[in-house]
């Protein structure tokens, strides 16, 4: 959710400029500040911020985005085995590979259905001893590399939308076999009838793989031998999933539930109540919609998106946990997704945290960037605000 001013909102950020009556009012009794989530020198990376949002320190506990992933999808990685992630996107026509451009890093968002044939026969054509594709959700997919290299220069294709891929192929020692795959994979699938299929609805094509954010598998505390509670995550997005297994976390999955701003709002509200009701302590939700409006430059689905998780997320989990006695509620961004830049940075982020047995008057009007700067209430260790929200 966190973003810079831009002009066509006069001058504000989606925060400031969407109406979020929830959030707001939970602002003004709330402790509100801002905490960094990406330590100096990590890449400002969903995964690397997740892990501190989820109370650890990803100096030591991060190995790469995919890994994390893999495990959400039950991929059984063994110690010599090293997970990339692996996008389906659209890239320009031009005749020679190098010469593309990166048109869309989601291909249109394509299905999970059409992804999964795409990725099948990628598979078909380029698995070997030591390398294997597994189908994910939408355009998110995973290779395994056994016996293979980590500390690969492999950039994000959500980084390079509308750019030139020269300059952002895989390059340096150990990184020949993953260029030549995505290369031969535009002729796999240029053609395929998946996207011959999606053309003729004018949809993009998903013509390419795009190999990223590669690692080993991590080895987490359990969120019970760290914080003596049972809870459970609530996302579509496998990397939230993965983290979560990894902590000892049950993972609970909602029909409808799309990591975009097309999801089941709602359902994942109403899931997280009920995982409440069933005796789990903690509850971590989450919401892709403003990152994926802020990587493909949609001012008004941003605010929008914001509108309706305060509207139909905050405002089911308030009414549902009235019934409690005490109950505490952390609201945050991972990282910011500038519109902007249509990127990650690693600004701080806004939070507030509301009790309902000790309420704070903050002195804010609302819920935004410059108001919790305001507070001079700032995590320069982004990791310490989970001990800080269950422990204190």
């Amino acid at each position: 959710m966190a973003d810079y001013p831009i002009q066509q909102l006069d001058n504000k950020t989606p925060l400031q400029y969407a109406k979020k009556d929830n959030i707001d009012f939970l602002a003004q009794h709330s402790e509100v500040g801002l905490v960094k989530t990406i330590p100096d020198g990590i890449p400002p990376g969903s995964d690397a911020a997740n892990l501190s949002v989820m109370g650890y320190n990803p100096r030591e506990y991060y190995t790469g985005r995919s890994p994390l992933e893999a495990i959400s999808m039950g991929i059984n990685l063994s110690d010599t085995d090293v997970a990339i992630r692996c996008n389906l996107v659209t890239l320009s026509e031009d005749e020679d590979y190098n010469q593309k451009t990166m048109i869309d890093y989601s291909s249109d968002e394509i299905s999970t259905e059409e992804a999964r044939e795409l990725i099948n026969e990628v598979n078909r054509h380029l698995k070997s001893q030591n390398i294997n594709f597994y189908p994910g959700i939408s355009y998110r997919h995973c290779m395994v590399w056994n016996n293979g290299a980590t500390g690969l220069n492999l950039t994000p294709p959500h980084d390079i939308l509308e750019k030139k891929i020269a300059n952002y192929l895989p390059k340096g020692e150990n990184t020949k076999l993953l260029l030549d795959m995505m290369v031969k994979s535009y002729d796999i699938l240029k053609n395929h009838p998946v996207n011959k299929a999606r053309i003729s609805k004018g949809l993009r094509p998903a013509n390419s793989i795009w190999l990223w954010g590669e690692g080993k598998k991590p080895l987490l505390s359990k969120y019970y031998d760290k914080y003596k509670i049972n809870g459970s995550v609530i996302s579509a997005v496998d990397l939230i999933k993965g983290i979560g297994i990894l902590a000892g976390l049950k993972n609970v999955d909602v029909e409808g539930a799309t990591g975009n701003i097309h999801t089941n709002f709602i359902g994942k509200a109403q899931a997280a109540l009920k995982e409440l009701e069933s005796g789990q302590d903690f509850i971590y939700l989450h919401f892709e919609a403003p990152d994926e409006c802020g990587h493909r430059y949609e001012i008004e689905n941003k605010v929008k998106s914001i509108e309706i998780i305060d509207e139909q997320v905050v405002g089911t989990i308030l009414k549902g946990l009235e019934k409690y006695e005490d109950y505490r509620l952390l609201i945050l961004p991972d990282h910011p997704t500038p519109l902007s830049l249509r990127t990650h940075t690693s600004d701080p982020v806004p939070y507030l945290l509301y009790q309902k047995s000790k309420p704070k008057m903050s002195g804010i009007a609302g819920y935004d960037e410059v108001q919790a700067a305001s507070t001079n209430i700032f995590f320069e260790e982004g990791y310490r605000l989970m001990d800080h929200f269950i422990l204190d």
